[in-house]
């Protein structure tokens, strides 16, 4: 019966060993994937900078078009999707009603997007 008992354990801990393997694999592929993510956004900044008009509202709009996906690339590359985790965690205990209604704002958008 002990044996029982000690093999079971053992089969428990190398299962659960497994699995942790698995989820630190799964983290940093996502990681990878938001990196690699980042540095695209980051690119498509720099194509936008050199393809778009200088001058006018246009050229204002690009401009912050360019900006913005640059910094969030750049954040992206940095923080990876963990931090991105953590960051929106903070941001929800911080303004939960903020956050409640954001998601049920976008859920109105889903159902309306899928409505027949």
């Amino acid at each position: 019966m002990d044996k029982a008992r000690e093999a079971t354990a053992q089969v428990g801990d190398k299962v659960r060993d497994a699995a942790s393997s698995v989820a630190q694999a799964a983290g940093q592929a996502a990681d990878n994937l938001s990196a690699s993510a980042g540095s695209g956004m980051r690119s498509l900044a720099d194509t936008i900078s050199r393809n778009a008009p200088r001058e006018g509202m246009m050229g204002e709009a690009s401009k912050t078009v360019a900006r913005t996906l640059r910094q969030g690339g750049k954040y992206l590359e940095q923080e990876s999707l963990s931090g991105l985790m953590e960051d929106v965690g903070t941001l929800i205990r911080n303004h939960p009603l903020s956050a409640v209604m954001v998601a049920m704002g976008f859920g109105y958008l889903i159902c309306a997007t899928f409505r027949d």
